[in-house]
């Protein structure tokens, strides 16, 4: 077992993730990701935690990954890549997203930002206007249905009390700048939260520049006796975002800023806008009852420039060179909530319905007119993509005995995709079809108050994953028509853990796990541009997790988390090792590693400071070497990062100033933040920046 080098020990042990969220342990956390009801963490009988934004200081907020550093399990990677969004797995889950993220469901107050098919994206996540970030893993992420390996939702924060109006700049290397502007309040039965935020960057990295423009409203009214109706809007605007795509391990060693060649000739990028809109009523019934409702619609439109070359798609059956996306989805979840007793124990039951559909229409066109590349040419692709789930669950906690509780779902999830081919020419078939996946997941685990502060369980549950409609866009085969002979990756899912609190200030928590999968999504075939995806008999991921938050003193807090994970490969097959590869050719043996996933990694910290006057912080972050591919012949070697910041707070007449100066990787150590997994250029590496400086500052008026 490879683990932290010793000489990096004494600093990790002594530093906490800058802005950490080390929770106030004087209080419990409440979350209702994990029971869909609102329950103590510290009374779950599963791992999950819960972040606070404004406990997150003194970072550039713009990704989540600013945010989660603190999450054992959670890996949230900056590809420096806004073209491609954050690489985010949970306990090995979703590690071979080569874009978006895929094995982790998402969501933002509820509104998934996973569609139905398993893909999903965090580029309109509105932190400035948060209140706190949710991540539950395990078991019980198999409740929340396809493609959850693991759940992570952001909660909007409601109309504060006096109202509040926020300004907040951050400027830092390599011309990175955010700007946000946010009001908060409450008048009589309305409470507001509107936001407005402005990202650009002309990246670390050549042909990396882009820019964001995003907004986001949370209206809450107040309707008669325990009833409450709350809007909510999102918009994004993300305009030409530049692709520099990865590196070989050779570009890599000679000058990590670089990009390929083919990036510039064919001018890569990446153009998203999503508006989006949803309501949730939530009314109490009486006698313990309540209603949630919750409805969502949005649009989203994606035109993406790919590096193929031209004499590619001479292939008839080529798709061509530029993609262009533009989906309608929305949907509907609807609940029922009861609290009371069974038996004369306590006993509360969530049992719901719910339904999401997604509409695509896929246009594929050359990337060259004549000699001139990086255009859009003629078409090579026309079809509408549709698919949609429809889902029944329940889930009820039960406290068996004073010292016992049972906590048990189970869901339902039917998954339908359709395509329907309008692009039929000779040589170009017809690629029209369809195929319906469906799973039930059960879930059940214990909790034994073994003592005051001193919780145990054990939790065991069955998941599923279907392939996304990117991975059944081709054949293995070559054959004409969609990948719809793919099956959905089905899991075994088991832990045992306990949560410490021997003392009101600290908090403590050690998990160990294992995911048992059959029919796992791997690379099957590269070649022109396209890849295809086949199934492999077994997987495995072994791990265990480690957290501490403790307050230390009253304007010290501490934190550490650790995450051991041993993800393997339990069937042989064949994969690519080359390209074009149109047939597997080299043997995989069982037991390889699963690429895209450290073996260690470790986040740990001190935070000195609260609302007023000094606050510093140092962090110490370290991971293992990645493998990259599935033949495990070459990975991104082992890092370990420093980052310091300081600042100021002071009130001013009607509010408050805090100002604060950052600087991320302190050593200036290179280091791939990133992987493209099983890249079939052998461009794997995805640079992050060297050493950064940043500034901020924040205007509060009304606190």
């Amino acid at each position: 077992m490879r683990t932290i080098p010793w000489r990096y020990l004494p600093a990790v042990a002594c530093l906490c993730p800058i802005g950490a969220a080390c929770a106030d342990a004087d209080l419990p956390v409440v979350v209702v990701t994990a029971t869909r009801i609102g329950t103590p963490a510290f009374e779950i009988p599963a791992s999950v935690d819960t972040v606070s934004i404004d406990e997150v200081q003194d970072v550039l907020g713009v990704n989540p990954s600013d945010y989660l550093a603190g999450i054992p399990g959670l890996l949230a990677r900056d590809r420096q890549n806004y073209a491609q969004d954050e690489q985010i797995s949970i306990r090995g889950f979703g590690a071979r997203a080569t874009f978006g993220v895929r094995g982790v469901r998402l969501y933002t107050d509820g509104i998934p930002a996973t569609m139905p098919d398993g893909q999903g994206q965090v580029s309109h996540f509105s932190l400035d206007s948060a209140a706190r970030i949710e991540v539950l893993r395990g078991p019980f992420s198999a409740l929340y249905g396809n493609s959850s390996g693991g759940v992570i939702q952001l909660f909007g924060a409601d109309g504060s009390v006096p109202p509040e109006i926020s300004l907040d700049l951050v400027g830092g290397s390599w011309g990175s700048a955010r700007a946000s502007a946010n009001a908060r309040g409450v008048a009589g039965d309305i409470d507001y939260n509107l936001d407005l935020t402005h990202f650009q960057t002309d990246g670390w990295r050549d042909h990396s520049a882009a820019k964001r423009e995003s907004g986001n409203a949370k209206l809450g009214w107040k309707i008669g006796e325990g009833g409450k109706l709350t809007l909510l809007v999102n918009t994004l605007a993300l305009p030409g975002a530049d692709d520099p795509l990865g590196l070989t391990h050779a570009q890599f060693d000679t000058d990590p800023r670089s990009v390929a060649s083919v990036a510039t000739q064919f001018d890569t990028r990446k153009s998203v806008h999503q508006n989006q809109g949803g309501a949730i009523l939530e009314q109490e019934l009486g006698d313990g009852h309540a209603l949630r409702v919750l409805g969502y619609y949005g649009r989203r439109g994606v035109e993406q420039y790919l590096a193929i070359p031209a004499s590619v798609q001479a292939n008839p059956k080529h798709s061509g060179g530029v993609v262009d996306l533009d989906s309608g989805y929305g949907g509907a979840d609807a609940r029922w909530i009861w609290r009371g007793e069974l038996a004369g124990r306590a006993f509360e039951i969530a049992a719901g319905l719910s339904w999401d559909r997604q509409q695509q229409h896929r246009r594929g066109y050359e990337n060259f007119v004549g000699d001139l590349l990086g255009v859009r040419g003629t078409l090579r692709r026309d079809e509408d993509d549709t698919v949609r789930d429809f889902d029944e669950y329940a889930q009820a906690t039960w406290r068996i005995a004073e010292r016992w509780s049972v906590t048990a779902g189970l869901r339902h999830s039917a998954v339908a995709f359709k395509a329907v081919d309008h692009y039929i020419h000779a040589g170009n078939p017809d690629d029209s079809g369809g195929v319906d996946y469906a799973a039930t997941t059960p879930v059940a685990g214990l909790l034994w108050r073994a003592a005051p502060g001193v919780n145990a369980y054990a939790s065991y549950g069955r998941g599923f994953e279907t392939p996304t409609f990117n991975e059944l866009g081709y054949r293995a085969d070559g054959a004409a028509g969609l990948a719809f002979n793919l099956d959905p990756a089905r899991s075994r899912n088991a832990e045992v853990g306990v949560k410490l609190r021997p003392d009101p200030r600290i908090e403590a928590t050690f998990a160990l796990f294992r995911a048992d999968t059959r029919n796992e999504l791997a690379v099957a075939t590269s070649s022109g541009g396209r890849t295809t995806y086949q199934n492999i008999g077994k997987a495995r991921r072994d791990g265990a997790e480690a957290a501490l938050a403790w307050r230390i003193a009253d304007d010290w807090k501490l934190q550490f988390a650790w995450t051991w994970l041993d993800a393997r490969f339990r069937s042989a097959f064949l994969t690519c090792a080359g390209t074009p590869c149109t047939t597997p050719d080299t043997p995989v043996a069982a037991g390889a590693r699963i690429p895209g996933i450290p073996r260690t990694d470790v986040h740990a910290g001190l935070r000195l400071g609260g609302e007023r006057g000094w606050h510093a912080g140092a962090s110490g972050d370290y991971v293992s070497a990645v493998v990259v591919n599935d033949r495990g012949s070459d990975a991104a070697p082992a890092y370990f990062l420093a980052a310091a910041d300081v600042g100021y707070a002071f009130e001013l007449d009607a509010g408050r100033f805090d100002a604060f100066a950052r600087i991320d990787n302190a050593f200036d150590r290179r280091y791939a933040g990133s992987v493209i997994v099983n890249d079939a250029n052998g461009r794997y590496f995805e640079p992050a920046a060297g050493r950064a400086f940043m500034v901020g500052a924040k205007w509060m008026w009304g606190r």
